[in-house]
């Protein structure tokens, strides 16, 4: 480790991810979810595993994510479904990327730009980006319109679930069929129909119609209670640093901002160069868990931003030593989940959130390398 953090991506562990999964919801198609910078993990770098891997496409939210990944090499459709105002459809156009779309206007301005793939994107009950019951008639009307006249391909039509509960699920699932079946009333018949995300893609086949969206479980992290290891995945995503610092310090000794914690007795205590500047959430402040030595230490006190610390005891921990923060659980490394639910929130938001201080090194695929911006930092 060359930098003071380091956030090492495992490319052959995304790829075996996704090998999986396409195997296990065949003959539904997969496509690989890149957006947030492949939560955090670095799209450009993950793209081209994915293709290689056998994804069918891959989907992200903006045109501009959509423009990074066509850039690092990825030839297979694009799918980008959020758009403001305005947005240069003409891009999508050039560049061959797929427009998911929300509204009749939306529809109207894809046309006009000459970006004729299209996805239809339906509102089944989150009450955000698609088109609500209400908007149905003039949404696909207008897609019906233009597709006639030859000016847009309806190829797709999709929504997305919930998670909260498997009526719920089933109720929009039922939304979904009816929006089909409306689409068809009108005469569009889409080839691709998708709807069900990492959750929902692995345990309900009556849920990924022609394909399925994959992002949290190609990272291999558990989109649920489960764990990692039970659905067969590996974590991309490694993290870790060095203790910067060890001091002997007596009994009542306070630590960090506002005195949470103070040492019950005569103790070492260990710096962990890594903050919330980094994405590590203050809110697993006194939780969390780092590995140093073979033990995880849970944090002693506030998380502050560039550094936590932990109460390593009488334990021989010494300056250099390797600090862990999450990786792979079936490694003895504390998850990703750990922190998510000492922060209450998801391992989505975790390595999310991890920030661009932290130097990314790529492992695996055809080559070892290191991201552009740890390249810039050991220059």
């Amino acid at each position: 480790m060359t930098s003071l953090q380091e956030v090492r991506i495992d490319l052959d562990a995304y790829r075996r991810n996704l090998e999986s999964i396409i195997e296990r919801v065949a003959p539904a198609k997969v496509l690989a979810v890149l957006k947030a910078n492949a939560y955090g993990h670095g799209a450009a770098q993950l793209a081209p595993v994915a293709q290689a891997a056998g994804v069918d496409r891959a989907g992200v939210v903006s045109l501009d994510e959509a423009l990074e990944v066509r850039a690092a090499g990825f030839t297979k459709p694009i799918i980008a479904w959020q758009h403001l105002p305005g947005a240069d459809f003409a891009a999508a156009a050039a560049h061959n990327i797929t427009l998911g779309l929300s509204t009749a206007d939306q529809l109207q301005a894809a046309a006009d730009a000459g970006a004729s793939t299209v996805h239809l994107a339906i509102d089944t009950g989150l009450g955000r980006n698609g088109s609500s019951p209400e908007q149905w008639e003039r949404f696909f009307s207008t897609a019906a319109r233009l597709e006639h006249a030859g000016l847009i391909d309806v190829e797709g039509i999709f929504s997305h679930l919930s998670n909260t509960s498997t009526a719920d699920d089933t109720a929009q699932l039922h939304v979904f069929d009816a929006a089909i079946e409306a689409a068809a009333e009108h005469g569009l018949h889409p080839r691709i129909r998708h709807i069900a995300a990492t959750q929902v893609a692995l345990d309900r086949p009556d849920a990924r119609y022609d394909m399925v969206r994959i992002g949290i479980g190609g990272y291999g992290l558990s989109p649920d209670d489960r764990t990692s290891a039970e659905l067969g995945l590996e974590p991309v995503m490694r993290v870790s640093t060095r203790i910067a610092q060890v001091k002997r310090v007596p009994a009542g000794t306070p630590v960090s901002y506002g005195y949470l914690y103070r040492t019950a007795r005569e103790t070492t205590l260990a710096l962990v160069p890594f903050g919330y500047g980094d994405g590590l959430p203050r809110q697993a402040s006194e939780a969390g868990g780092v590995l140093v030595d073979g033990h995880i230490y849970p944090v002693a006190g506030r998380i502050a931003m560039d550094q936590f610390i932990i109460d390593v005891g009488d334990a021989d921990v010494q300056i250099g030593d390797e600090a862990v923060i999450f990786g792979d659980p079936k490694r003895g490394e504390p998850a990703a989940t750990l922190w998510a639910e000492s922060a209450d929130t998801i391992n989505y938001e975790i390595v999310t959130r991890i920030g661009t201080r932290p130097g990314r090194v790529y492992v695996g695929g055809a080559t070892s390398r290191s991201s552009a911006s740890q390249d810039a930092r050991d220059a």
